[in-house]
């Protein structure tokens, strides 16, 4: 039977020459025969929901291009509006005001047509079509009217509101929160209709911003019943009917260290000082890939979720928690079976020789960030207490230092951001929010992971392994023009940065460090970096400086460290070799997880950013009209956003500044009254009052106070 590709459909179409064809003259072209009709219509379908292609009203088939037309994912404002964000990369947003939605929303994919250009610089466009609705769900709020109910999704950009007919309710009542499943989308002059298919609970119960989070973004809470049946069917230990010869470490002080609630240990640190006074660095990892087997149930489980989710008081866990927080966890005193990367490493910090070997262990102490913080600053009670650990924390701390300097020496980029500490009560309520304090046992237990993943991905790449490798990419050069264009604002010569050389990067920082503006241009900085990723091919890491980098440090919430513990142990048994049908096996497999993996973390991450704001306009809710000092943060047409010394951010808007007219300048990211002069610019530091803090928009907003001189 004649078949046609997808590959082939797309090369035709884009032939100089090509003409919009129907359905059934692309048949005769590519079936001349007539038969695998139903084939052509299934991937013609395939291509156009992809955006690929974009079928005309009179069934005619063509590229968009082809159609002066855009295709890409609709990116929604709750003041109604939205952009495209085109699938073309480097090509510019595109506003999509209002009146030209045409019933699209947030998230789909749609195909936009150009408008006339108007007077400002913003391109404008029409939705011609949806080509993948974005949402089948949403999660809000339930307002019971006259005749019917409306659903006020909690995220805004969907718009303003789902009608649920009576008899669709599920008994859910005025204030409820519900899950919403669309049975119409909107239209033009229609609104969107959907039944409720779970009723959460009142919105101020305990715990329900993280239970809507998670019905938000369908983060799968339960594992399926196949998935839990293997799990209970792993025995603990069964290192007897392992095929690879297991080193027996159980003799060894090798200890963990981790945050305070940390549950699933997956990596344990041993280190000793060599007669030639090299250090030798052990750092043990779980070993998954032993439990869950390639194709099993839980692994592609595993596969599905990607990652672990954090979120303030709970974890959406990749594995079953009989694995993550029992068999894998490598808790102290019990025997835990590990894979071993051992690195011999020189006074200057380079890696002389290495092995990889799989291990079990039996972890001495299950010690934390701050007990380690305590014993290195000296504390009497923990230094007594832990005292058979104190000489090698003590090492640790030194070749940790050793290991930070080489790494910054050689151009690896350091921001100096800070992350939020939350506390919570045990009702799942907000007690505090503040910094969290980075020390050095932190940096002791960081710096010894990028030693193993760099360690892993060297050895990977010399045996010329399937891998899935952590990379990362140069920065876009139009970010970095705007980054040098603010560094000159606060008189920094920043040309050398252009070059997009990691180390440019890291001089800035240091010349900014303890500056009023430190905190300003690490984030803008940040913002100007791609996102790293998993990829199957090794391109190299800019923000570390790193030719070679891996993740292996982290099986049990991360799913490429768990594919690579496979393919390393897989390598092991065959002496190094693989055939080349396993090979082509294991590299297919890579694509798939990189990719998987690689979306489930930025959504991971986004997940986790919304928790934590969530959280924190709910700590300010009873903070209205108290003073705190803040710095800003960001300048917009529409007012100031002031970051507080506790890392809550909040909107000083434009309209409160009452003492002016004030004017934006986009290029030095100020704004200036236009009679008295005075200018508010990014890092300026400020006091402000809280106004309003309200969890269903999710903003704190702040009134600035000048008292005369508005800056600290």
């Amino acid at each position: 039977m004649p078949t046609v590709s997808k590959k082939e459909i797309l090369d035709y179409m884009c032939r100089r020459a090509y003409r919009p064809l129907t359905e059934a003259e692309l048949a005769r072209v590519f079936l001349p025969g007539g038969k695998g009709t139903k084939t052509l219509k299934r991937i013609l379908r395939q291509l156009e929901e992809e955006g690929l292609i974009y079928q005309t009203r009179t069934a005619r088939f063509g590229l968009p291009s082809q159609f002066n037309l855009l295709v890409g994912r609709l990116d929604g404002n709750p003041r109604g509006f939205a952009f495209l964000v085109p699938d073309t990369e480097g090509t510019e947003d595109v506003y999509i005001g209002a009146e030209n939605l045409g019933g699209a929303m947030h998230n789909d994919r749609v195909a936009v047509r150009l408008l006339p250009p108007g007077r400002g610089k913003t391109r404008e466009g029409e939705v011609v079509r949806v080509l993948k609705r974005g949402n089948h769900r949403l999660v809000g709020t339930l307002q019971n009217k006259r005749r019917f109910a409306l659903v006020v999704p909690d995220d805004l950009r969907l718009g303003q509101g789902v009608v649920i007919p009576r008899g669709r309710l599920m008994g859910a009542k005025t204030g409820d929160k519900v899950v919403v499943e669309f049975t119409s989308y909107p239209a033009p002059k229609a609104p969107a209709e959907g039944r409720v298919v779970e009723v959460l609970g009142p919105a101020d119960a305990p715990g329900m911003d993280m239970l809507v989070l998670c019905r938000r973004y369908e983060l799968p809470e339960d594992f399926p019943r196949d998935v839990l049946r293997e799990a209970g069917e792993i025995a603990a230990l069964t290192p007897e009917r392992d095929p690879v010869a297991r080193r027996d470490l159980r003799k060894e002080v090798i200890i963990t260290i981790d945050g305070e609630d940390a549950k699933d240990m997956d990596d344990a640190v041993s280190l000793a000082v060599l007669p030639t006074g090299s250090y030798q660095l052990g750092v043990h990892i779980a070993d998954v890939g032993y439990y869950v087997r390639e194709g099993s149930a839980l692994d592609k489980e595993a596969l599905r979720r990607g990652t672990s989710v954090y979120l303030p008081g709970r974890v959406i866990p990749m594995l079953p928690q009989r694995l993550s927080n029992h068999i894998c966890s490598l808790n102290p005193g019990e025997d835990r079976l590990t894979f071993s990367c051992v690195m011999k490493i020189d006074a200057d910090g380079t890696v002389e020789g290495y092995e990889l070997f799989p291990s079990v262990i039996r972890s001495r102490a299950r010690m934390t960030y701050i007990s380690v913080h305590r014993i290195l600053g000296g504390d009497r009670e923990l230094t007594e207490r832990y005292r058979r650990f104190v000489k090698m924390l003590q090492r640790m701390r030194d070749l940790c230092l050793i290991l930070r300097r080489r790494r910054l020496q050689n151009g690896a980029i350091d921001f100096n951001l800070p992350e939020t500490a939350i506390k919570l009560d045990d009702s799942g309520r907000v007690q505090d929010v503040g910094r969290a304090e980075r020390t050095v046992a932190e940096q002791i237990i960081e710096e010894f992971m990028l030693a193993a993943n760099e360690t892993v991905a060297r050895h990977a790449a010399a045996f010329e392994l399937p891998f899935i490798y952590r990379v990362h990419p140069k920065p876009d050069e139009e970010k970095v023009a705007g980054l040098e264009q603010l560094l000159a604002g606060f008189g920094y010569n920043a040309h050398g940065i252009g070059r997009l050389q990691p180390a440019g990067f890291q001089a800035v920082l240091d010349a900014v460090r303890d500056k009023p503006e430190e905190r300003l241009i690490n984030a803008v900085m940040l913002r100007s970096m791609k996102q790293a990723r998993y990829a199957p091919a090794r391109t190299g890491h800019f923000g570390l400086a790193s030719e070679y980098y891996t993740h292996f440090t982290s099986p049990i919430r991360r799913y490429p460290d768990l594919f690579i513990h496979r393919v390393l142990r897989e390598a092991l048994l065959n002496a190094g070799k693989l055939t080349e049908k396993r090979v082509a096996e294991l590299s297919a497999l890579a694509v798939d997880a990189a990719t998987v993996s690689s979306e489930r973390e930025r959504l991971a991450m986004e997940i986790e950013r919304e928790a934590t704001a969530v959280k924190k306009v709910a700590f300010m809710q009873d903070k209205v009209g108290e003073v705190y000092s803040g710095f800003i943060s960001g300048v917009t047409a529409w007012g100031l956003y002031v970051e507080l010394e506790n890392t809550v951010e909040g909107l000083v808007h434009v309209r409160t500044l009452t003492d002016d007219f004030y004017v934006y300048d986009e290029r030095t990211y100020t704004l200036t009254g236009r009679n008295t002069g005075r200018r508010y610019r990014l890092g300026d530091g400020v006091r402000v009052k809280v106004l309003r803090a309200s969890t269903e928009d999710r903003m704190v907003e702040f009134e600035l106070l000048t008292d005369g001189n508005f800056l600290y």
